[in-house]
């Protein structure tokens, strides 16, 4: 609730573009992948209403639809590009068998950290990018979010080898699938909300989700106890889906409104999550002592690496755009990650060696 006051209070100059006494009332629908109720994932769409309905004091209003309501939760770029909702908010990387190039915008195996991302979409090129891509779905794409560095997944038996991947039924989507197939996993994609059920039955062997936040309050941890740190998914960012046509209808005060709006609601939505998890990490091994944390053993770690630069490789040679963000991503990784290295992890490996000689 405090979270939500500053926002509002930090979005107050756009709020005076308003002039409620000559706006027509609009009322917006937004179509969400996840249930209602899957905070953070579900939170920055409830924000934005929020925000929207009080800055335009009243005269904007959205109405937020889970996917118990509308029953398509993959299908949320095909509703906005066809108009039966005026936005959706999803993550980017669920389109790439519509264009692979969509992958980018939410996070790619062994990529950058959020703050790397972000300053890529905001500083460098990638929200240039997002337009392009998107330009031919007739919707524009905004940033919806982030879940930092997701967690490696939940699996049932403990992963020594590359050789104990091999048949493995495991729900992980994006590129992160691609690569997992490559070491003889059998990938699919379920929807959150049949998540459980499918590792509980067996339908799957392991599956990835978000981090411990997330992850407790879904209950994975009571059918698979081995948790693996992450790789696949180092900044994850969900989306806003705008139909172009009904954005570009709006007057000028209320697309910088929703601009700023989307902005603020995605910022919020990456605090959410890392507080969520804090707290649920810290109490993890005092409620849930069966669960064991693993890192993947260096040679699978290894050979994900050379699976994901494979992966790469052959989707830039045979996809121009493809290349082309892909070596604009790389070079601005590689310039970030320095300064990533000097500012964040030596800091914390300092603190870390200062905190073990106490």
């Amino acid at each position: 609730m405090r979270m939500t006051k500053v926002l509002l209070a930090a979005a107050a100059s756009v709020a005076l573009l308003a002039s409620p006494l000559s706006a027509k009332k609009i009322k917006w629908k937004l179509a969400e992948t996840w249930p209602s109720t899957l905070t953070p994932l579900a939170s920055p769409p409830a924000k934005l209403a929020a925000l929207m309905k009080e800055m335009s004091d009243g005269e904007f209003i959205i109405k937020v639809e889970g996917k118990e309501k509308h029953k398509a939760p993959l299908g949320i770029l095909d509703m906005v590009k066809g108009g039966q909702y005026q936005m959706g908010h999803s993550g980017s990387y669920y389109w790439k068998g519509k264009d692979i190039n969509t992958v980018w915008f939410t996070t790619v195996p062994f990529g950058m950290t959020p703050s790397e991302q972000y300053a890529w979409f905001y500083y460098g090129n990638g929200i240039k990018y997002m337009k392009e891509v998107y330009d031919k779905f007739g919707v524009y794409n905004y940033p919806g979010g982030n879940t930092g560095n997701q967690m490696g997944g939940w699996f049932r038996k403990e992963i020594k080898s590359v050789a104990d991947l091999k048949g493995l039924k495991m729900r992980i989507p994006g590129l992160a699938g691609e690569v997992m197939a490559k070491l003889g996993v059998n990938v699919t994609n379920i929807p959150a909300g049949e998540l459980y059920t499918a590792l509980d039955r067996g339908t799957i062997d392991a599956l990835e989700w978000v981090g411990p936040g997330m992850d407790i309050k879904m209950g994975f941890n009571k059918v698979a106890k081995y948790y693996y740190t992450g790789w696949h998914e180092p900044a994850s960012e969900m989306q806003f889906l705008v139909n172009k046509k009904a954005y570009d209808k709006l007057p000028k005060k209320y697309q910088v409104m929703l601009e700023t709006a989307m902005k603020a609601a995605s910022m919020d939505m990456y605090i959410e999550n890392f507080a969520q998890s804090a707290d649920a990490w810290a109490k993890m091994k005092k409620d849930y002592p069966d669960i064991q944390v693993k890192t993947f053993p260096k040679p699978v770690m290894q050979a994900l690496k050379k699976a994901s630069d494979d992966v790469y490789a052959g989707y830039a040679a045979k996809n121009p755009k493809f290349k082309e963000i892909l070596d604009d991503y790389t070079a601005y990784m590689k310039k970030a990650r320095e300064w990533s290295m000097m500012s964040q992890y030596y800091y914390l490996q300092t603190s870390k060696e200062l905190e073990s000689t106490k």
